[in-house]
């Protein structure tokens, strides 16, 4: 490096104060595309974040911050007493994957027949309110008095868009804050136009699932995944190809190799379901490049991505995403309550209007009432009070259930209190079926899923999944105590 260059310099930041992006963000994003193009190459030194905070004339707090959120999703590696240096396990950039079009020697691992979903698709299985069962939320006395007089608001003035039919985007209002939402949470690269109001992520998986069509209907999914994902699919006709999910996400290498030429991935990047990993950033850029040169797309079901509870949170696939291949799903039923029934999609524009006269034909618009409370509920800034105040609660309901599962169950069970979401999964110690023990659970009055049931073709292991979101904090050692005479105890 020439001495009279500074690093800035040869870097080229562009710092603007104006900006709505925060300083910190400014940082890391032009950091971070230095390293995805290759002008920051795998190794290199980065400069002190004193040292880079005198260069661009910053705090030295807003370098720290990027530096951080680098560190966090992959980027850059800190070697202690040494410094920190960009990430040498990144795909080399704009290298295409080698395409690898041989013959599958059996049908049989693409079409891996779906196991007997029983529990999942039982509606009263669905609708059972007892603990530990999944994707419940609770919402305080304050949210419940804002709904109720948003609510009467919008039923006195009855303005004439909810007298007939509307656009089947969605309101224009929800579809701004939802936008402005995503870019400052998720880091979501996007345009209202492009996002798509739904009934949740399910009805988002169906209406990719039944564009897809054609002679190749290839999908992959994680193994383990989200049973009713693949479900969705499978009733619309895919061709499932299950791959395996380790310590680092879905295997990327390993779908290539079982199926290069799919048309796309269904995955959870953030916070896999079941199992609760991040996708590395590695495999991430490796999925994107294989999208980018194969033509597929990638489904991101960003689930419960409000609740995290350590570090800060991934940048989502789909703000990486440069060659429009990423498919963005979210729900507002997990962020504030399932009855609500609004989730969005932001699709890319290739794919918009196909998209849009799909959604239109399943069931023309959502609801303009639901949608106009929901759009105040933002716009007035209830929103981000209530993911703050829920994200706190649901942290003290899943250390108390990790705490009532050690001391009430630590001989059976070793569980970890999950990062993020609203589950967490306990894995069974001396060779139990995690489905005789779901059985036996509910018998005291118990819902937990057994984990086993989430696989296709990967060797399962034995687990149970339990709800800590949707259950007031008092009533977990309890329920905890019931769920020990499953065991025996």
């Amino acid at each position: 490096m020439n001495r009279r260059q500074s690093f800035a310099d040869l870097y080229a930041f562009d710092i603007d104060r104006a900006a709505d992006a925060a300083v910190f963000r400014q940082i890391y994003g032009q950091l971070r595309s230095a390293i995805l193009s290759g002008a920051l190459r795998a190794a290199t030194k980065l400069p002190s974040s004193r040292a880079l905070a005198e260069q661009i004339g910053v705090s030295r707090s807003a370098v720290v911050s990027a530096f951080e959120q680098l560190l966090a999703e992959g980027y850059t590696v800190s070697r202690k007493g040494a410094g920190t240096f960009v990430a040498s396990d990144l795909p080399a950039p704009f290298e295409p994957v080698q395409r690898r079009r041989k013959q599958q020697a059996s049908s049989a691992r693409a079409t891996a027949p779906i196991r007997d979903l029983g529990e999942w698709i039982d509606v009263t299985a669905v609708s059972n309110e007892r603990p530990f069962n999944l994707g419940r939320t609770l919402v305080d006395a304050r949210t419940a008095e804002l709904w109720r007089k948003l609510n009467a608001r919008m039923l006195r003035s009855f303005e004439r868009c909810h007298l007939g039919y509307g656009d089947p985007h969605g309101m224009i209002a929800l579809r701004r804050s939802i936008r402005d939402y995503l870019a400052a949470a998720r880091g979501v690269r996007c345009e209202a136009e492009q996002i798509v109001i739904t009934a949740g992520t399910q009805q988002a998986v169906d209406i990719v699932a039944r564009l897809l069509q054609g002679e190749n209907r290839k999908m992959w999914v994680e193994d383990p995944g989200y049973p009713m994902t693949r479900l969705a699919l499978a009733t619309a006709g895919a061709t499932i190809c299950p791959i395996p999910v380790d310590r680092h996400g879905i295997d990327v290498a390993e779908g290539i190799r079982r199926a290069d030429d799919a048309r796309a991935v269904f995955i959870t990047p953030s916070h896999q379901f079941p199992m609760g990993v991040p996708l590395s950033m590695a495999r991430r850029l490796e999925l994107l490049t294989w999208a980018r040169d194969s033509g597929a797309w990638i489904v991101e079901d960003d689930y419960a991505s409000e609740f995290r509870y350590g570090g800060r949170p991934l940048a989502s696939l789909q703000g990486l995403d440069d060659a429009e291949r990423v498919i963005y799903i979210g729900t507002l039923n997990k962020a504030l309550f399932p009855g609500l029934r609004l989730g969005y999609a932001v699709v890319p524009r290739p794919l918009l209007r196909t998209f849009v006269n799909m959604r239109s034909l399943i069931d023309r618009q959502p609801s303009t009432l639901h949608q106009a409370v929901v759009a105040a509920f933002m716009e007035e800034g209830h929103f981000a009070a209530h993911i703050r105040r829920m994200r706190e609660m649901y942290r003290g309901q899943r250390d108390t259930l990790v705490a009532a599962l050690r001391r009430r169950l630590g001989s059976e069970l070793s569980v970890e209190p999950p990062d993020q979401g609203m589950h967490l999964a306990a894995y069974l110690r001396r060779g139990l079926s995690d489905a005789a023990i779901a059985r036996a659970a509910r018998e005291h009055g118990i819902v937990v899923h057994a984990l086993s049931r989430l696989y296709v073709e990967a060797t399962p292991q034995s687990g149970l999944l339990l709800g800590f979101s949707g259950y007031p904090q008092q009533t977990i050692a309890p329920a905890v105590a019931r769920l020990a005479r499953a065991f025996g105890k």
